[in-house]
């Protein structure tokens, strides 16, 4: 990778992670939070493809963890996230139309809501694993909303970039 594209995602980590630990909403019955993480890893996704989305995913998810006091959750985030933007970032590449979003949104936020249901049923108990369905779904669909606006402008602004 370019050094301006690593150094882009860097600053796509520390945003996300800033971001996640400004916004916590606590979640009593799985022991764990609801976080904007997503708009950060959904983002860069969208703009640096498959390898960007794990990337910005995997370090982001651990970190948030590890500052947040969760250390036993890091390792989950890190293959949960990672793997979500991974998907999203494949999908959207693949397909590059609205359809393909929607797509690649679906499938993320689908692996993202399972894969922490199994985490917390690991970690927890199944009824924890069942209580974090509702939870993991708001987070995504908050996450959706607030990068579909993003994303669109910042494409709007790259196209001004690049044709002045």
């Amino acid at each position: 990778m370019k050094i301006k594209t690593l150094t882009t995602l860097a600053m796509m980590i520390a945003l996300t992670v800033t971001l996640s630990l400004m916004f916590i909403f606590p979640v009593p019955a799985t022991r764990g939070f609801v976080t904007l993480c997503e708009v950060g890893i959904y983002t860069s996704s969208l703009l640096f493809g498959p390898v960007g989305g794990l990337f910005v995913g995997a370090m982001s998810g651990g970190l948030i963890d590890l500052i947040s006091g969760y250390p036993e959750w890091a390792l989950f985030s890190i293959i949960i996230h990672g793997v979500q933007g991974l998907i999203l970032g494949s999908i959207y590449q693949r397909m590059s139309s609205r359809a393909g979003m929607f797509a690649g949104f679906t499938a993320a936020s689908l692996f993202m809501i399972v894969g922490y249901a199994l985490a917390t049923s690991f970690l927890y108990s199944w009824p924890a694993g069942l209580a974090s369905l509702p939870t993991n779904l708001i987070q995504n669909l908050f996450g959706i909303a607030v990068t579909v606006p993003l994303y669109q402008a910042l494409q709007r602004i790259v196209h001004r970039v690049q044709f002045k």
